[in-house]
């Protein structure tokens, strides 16, 4: 009797913890969110790059992305994504750098579906766009670009003793 007691403790005890480590941290916001990405698209057909770019914007918001491109001309509004990696290493000029590798997809109702794979470094972003229908591959988008506003500029630090010269 008193062993089924202590197993239903640890049991009631393990899902405490177990759901107090999946909500640890439920107001630390989306790296991406409110962000927004200026972008140029090159269709690719047979391995050949397209004459002339797209010029594209995508928005971030709670989860979603919204690309102006993929809206007018297939429809897609909101595409949910998931962050598959999201790291911060130190570069050559011990500058932190956060990475993040972006998977998004979508599906409507006619069967079409929209795949894009794209990583984020900073304030640049590039990836691929495909797009199938019925699992048969239609098109191919590659796309680059940067955050809206550009590079952010770094703060230069003041010398804390600073020298004063007098000329006669």
């Amino acid at each position: 009797m008193a062993l089924k007691k202590w197993i239903r403790l640890i049991t009631g005890l393990y899902f405490v913890i177990a759901g107090y480590t999946l909500l640890a941290n439920p107001n630390e916001p989306d790296p991406l969110h409110k962000r927004e990405f200026n972008v140029s698209m090159s269709e690719t057909k047979n391995g050949t790059v397209g004459k002339k770019p797209i010029a594209d914007k995508f928005y971030f918001k709670n989860g979603k992305l919204r690309s102006d491109f993929l809206y007018k001309k297939f429809g897609f509004k909101w595409i949910r994504y998931r962050i598959n990696k999201d790291s911060i290493y130190t570069d050559s000029t011990d500058t932190e750098v956060r990475l993040l590798v972006i998977e998004a997809s979508v599906t409507d109702e006619k069967n079409l579906t929209v795949l894009m794979d794209f990583t984020t470094c900073e304030w640049d972003i590039d990836g691929v766009i495909r797009i199938t229908k019925n699992d048969k591959p239609r098109r191919y988008y590659d796309f680059a670009g940067r955050e809206k506003g550009g590079k952010p500029k770094k703060i230069k630090k003041k010398d804390a003793n600073p020298t004063l010269e007098l000329v006669y």
